[in-house]
């Protein structure tokens, strides 16, 4: 039998916050928030999702805002990073690194900063309760004006060292080219931080292109649909730029048609560091746990592969580096232990 891939130690690097939720939470705080719930929310979970054209990817979004509706008090935010960090911990991971974006709910928590020392604040309290790490990155919306990313790109500095450790781009790469982003990654990288730009999910090779020479990446969520370029491949692995792979999303966005063609093994035989990723469980259904056991059952990944997989995300992350060898450490008891009879 094979070892139980919840005992194996792991990072999670691609999980954002309202996506983090528990789908019995949402369905518990909504009616005490007044929110009103879709079917594709409550029955329909998980609802059908596609994000090809522009209607699948504004019905995505709408069902992510309105689930974001729901954290309107300042216990909300302690409860969703509590019980992230409760569901890492289950899932053998010891470093989360949880990306939000603080505009989308400075107007409810008194500003910029305010929302993110609460954020920072019960992140620090989640650590002390569950054992589990975690690192903030702060993300910017593609969608909206870069100066918003540079104000953004700013308040992460300000806190680097203290609880944010990387810096992102997310939504929809259709609608804002990563170059457009290069300043406000710059002051990030000047901080300290990691880059960690969305790429090569719903655009193609030449956005997972632009996040390197534009954005100098460390790390790249999704960044799948590099392999339509295999120089780009072998330059990813060559600098070790490590890609934040998820299955689940992936075919649940519809970036590949069945999870059977998302390129994990293409890329991992090809050298190319990789972490998998849960992106929205909220959404998708499947946490960080199920992406391994995809990568086992329907990748062919032995033990062995698993806990190197284990072992890139772990040295992609940003976790300090005492966390990073008791993690790998782990690593290599898990395989040394003589699988279950």
């Amino acid at each position: 039998m094979a070892r139980p891939i919840t005992q194996l130690p792991k990072a999670h690097l691609h999980l954002h916050f309202t996506g983090s939720m528990r789908h019995s939470t949402l369905v518990d705080m909504a009616p005490e928030r007044g929110v009103h719930l879709p079917q594709a929310l409550v029955e329909e979970w998980p609802p059908r999702l596609r994000a090809t054209d522009e209607r699948g990817w504004f019905r995505f979004q709408r069902l992510y805002d309105i689930a974001r509706s729901v954290l309107r008090r300042p216990d909300d935010m302690y409860r969703l990073l509590r019980e992230a960090a409760e569901d890492e911990r289950a899932a053998g991971s010891g470093w989360l690194e949880i990306q939000v974006d603080p505009s989308g709910y400075a107007a409810r928590f008194d500003g910029l900063t305010a929302t993110l020392e609460l954020i920072l604040d019960a992140a620090r309290v989640a650590e002390r309760e569950t054992g589990v790490g975690i690192g903030i990155m702060v993300a910017a919306n593609r969608t909206k004006h870069p100066l918003d990313a540079k104000a953004l790109a700013r308040l992460a500095a300000q806190y680097s060292g203290r609880g944010v450790v990387s810096f992102g781009l997310n939504n929809d790469e259709r609608r804002g080219r990563a170059l457009e982003f290069e300043g406000a990654f710059r002051i990030a990288r000047r901080a300290g931080l990691l880059s960690a730009p969305h790429g090569g999910e719903l655009g193609g090779a030449r956005s997972v292109r632009e996040c390197l020479d534009e954005l100098a990446a460390d790390r790249i969520g999704h960044g799948v649909r590099a392999v339509e370029d295999p120089y780009l491949v072998e330059r990813i692995a060559t600098q070790e730029v490590t890609l934040e792979v998820c299955p689940t999303s992936n075919d649940a966005l519809g970036v590949f048609e069945e999870i059977e063609h998302v390129p994990l093994r293409w890329l991992f035989d090809a050298g190319t560091p990789i972490a998998l990723g849960a992106d929205d469980p909220l959404l998708f259904g499947p946490r960080l746990a199920e992406q391994y056991e995809i990568a086992r059952t329907v990748f062919g990944f032995s033990d062995p592969e698993l806990a190197e997989l284990a072992r890139m995300s772990i040295r992609g992350s940003a976790a300090p580096d005492a966390l990073k060898k008791e993690l790998l450490d782990g690593v290599d008891a898990w395989l040394a232990t003589p699988p279950p009879q």
